[in-house]
């Protein structure tokens, strides 16, 4: 069989206490290690993605739901599903966290850090496509809020923007 979990592959997490969330493969280890026998791999996720935010919020508020809570853990090839993505390589997920900081607390603390830096900083500005310009869901986006500062307030067609990219 291929080695199907390389470095940079989206999986979704399937037991324990981050199930269901989106994570990265930083480093595959297919034939195991001293300390797990099995076949596992290190992952950095999102344990909590930004939520949605209107036009009527603070700032306060819209920093708050903004932010990004990251995880950094080992994981077991049975409690991940790979999917069909991967993350672009100007991102280089091995630099998210290493073997050596995941050895101790102060280590994991820091790549966990990176790595909450990493995703907001991407959540912030958003990859672009292959013409050098956002993705054309950012684009409508952004469109739809432009073309609503011209648009009638109170009228009953008006609407809320996420403005989530």
């Amino acid at each position: 069989m291929g080695k199907f979990l390389k470095a940079g592959r989206i999986v979704v997490m399937l037991q324990g206490r981050y199930a269901g969330k989106k994570a990265v493969v930083v480093k595959a280890f297919d034939d195991g290690s001293k300390a797990r026998s099995f076949g596992h791999c290190l992952v950095a996720g999102i344990d909590r993605a930004p939520l949605k935010v209107t036009r009527g919020m603070s700032k306060k508020k819209i920093t708050k739901r903004t932010k990004v809570k990251p995880f950094v853990k080992y994981v077991n090839y049975n409690h991940v599903m790979p999917t069909r993505y991967q993350v672009p390589n100007e991102l280089t997920p091995a630099s998210i966290a290493t073997d050596q900081q995941m050895d101790t607390l102060d280590g994991r603390k820091e790549a966990r850090k990176f790595a909450k830096s990493l995703f907001q900083e991407k959540f912030q500005a958003p990859p672009p496509d292959k013409s050098g310009r956002p993705s054309k869901e950012t684009r409508k986006k952004l469109l739809n809020i432009l073309k609503c500062e011209w648009c009638d307030l109170w009228s009953q067609r008006h609407h809320t923007h996420d403005v989530r990219w």
